[in-house]
């Protein structure tokens, strides 16, 4: 019998730490190339499930800043893979009414690249069905400190009185909500300074799973762990009952 799929009207934004592509081609003796293509696969099988389940924002890691610290051959091969996957994916994406961000310091990566990730982003700016955020040369600390200087030279007379709310619009993810349910995979318990602002509140589900052996099932098990969570916002499990709910999941304006 099929499983039954999810539908999660609550769960509105999924982060993904998309780890052991390079463990799961090691361990069938293949090289770590033929494990981040196999990882392709698997994004799209995540926002296939994503969709069908009703989550309107996914935003996977896919090269971190201290990525740049690999081997320059893999290092290549994963801006070739990027190029590729952009080449091939965004037209389907735009068909299916999908939103493609691309968040972090692109300022590193190729021109080429460059260019097809700003083209990609028009195309796709006013699709709706799911917004998909790729997290590429991003650091969470890269991303509170250049939201500090947007912030500093867009209001220098408040200096010494800002708030988060007048910081969380100079984020790079300021047009989602912040995530609900974060997941990594490969084994490892920790954000490696993945959206260390936006995760402050977020679920957090860790699996042993390698990235390239995730799929559909996989993500309904964290959903359904994020299920049994009661998420309190720092009040009591009372307050919740009496439906003295906290407001959760703002949006800043950007700008």
């Amino acid at each position: 019998m099929a499983k039954k799929v999810i539908t999660v009207n609550s769960l509105r934004h999924v982060a993904i730490i998309m780890d052991g592509n390079g463990r799961w081609a090691t361990k069938r003796f293949m090289p770590r190339a033929a494990g981040h293509k196999r990882g392709v696969e698997t994004v799209r099988t995540v926002i296939k499930a994503c969709i069908t389940r009703g989550i309107g924002y996914l935003t996977l890691f896919a090269f971190s800043s201290e990525n740049w610290r690999r081997p320059q051959e893999e290092v290549s091969f994963l801006m070739s893979l990027f190029m590729r996957a952009l080449e091939e994916e965004v037209s389907k994406m735009h068909a299916k009414n999908i939103c493609l961000r691309v968040v972090g310091d692109v300022s590193r990566f190729d021109r080429k690249l460059v260019a097809m990730i700003r083209e990609s982003e028009r195309l796709t700016e006013k699709n709706t069905r799911l917004t998909l955020t790729v997290a590429a040369n991003y650091g969470g600390r890269w991303d509170m400190l250049q939201a500090v200087e947007r912030m500093l030279a867009q209001n220098p007379e408040k200096r010494g009185r800002f708030s988060e709310s007048d910081l969380a619009p100079h984020l790079a993810m300021a047009y989602a909500p912040e995530p609900d349910l974060f997941i990594r995979t490969g084994g490892e318990q920790r954000v490696s300074n993945f959206l260390l602002w936006q995760l402050a509140y977020s679920e957090l589900y860790f699996t042993e799973l390698l990235w390239p052996e995730f799929g559909a099932e996989a993500l309904d098990d964290a959903i359904a762990s994020y299920q049994q969570r009661e998420r309190r916002f720092g009040r009591t499990s009372e307050q919740l009952r009496s439906g003295s709910e906290p407001q959760t999941n703002i949006i800043y304006a950007e700008g």
